[in-house]
């Protein structure tokens, strides 16, 4: 039989995990999936934030960071118009 104290422990552990999980998860208002291609290459990533913008330019980001070689060629990357983009809201 487990002690009060250890099953008190355990509970407050477990609510507090699920309320960081819904507080991340409640945030991420809009989906956008953005293909970008670079330097001959093409990729695609998808990312979600509270708003349009920041979602897309997440979702850039991640496409270019395996298509690009170095921060230059990550900032070049970023900055470029996506080849296609798509966003939804949650």
């Amino acid at each position: 039989m487990m002690k009060r104290g250890t099953i008190f422990t355990i509970l407050a552990i477990v609510a507090f995990a699920a309320l960081l999980l819904y507080n991340t998860l409640s945030a991420q208002k809009v989906e956008c999936t953005v293909c970008v291609d670079y330097n001959g290459h093409h990729n695609c990533a998808t990312a979600s934030h509270s708003d349009e913008a920041e979602a897309r330019r997440a979702a850039q980001s991640t496409a270019c960071g395996p298509i690009a070689g170095g921060m230059t060629e990550s900032i070049a990357c970023g900055k470029i118009e996506p080849s296609e983009a798509r966003c939804r809201t949650k």
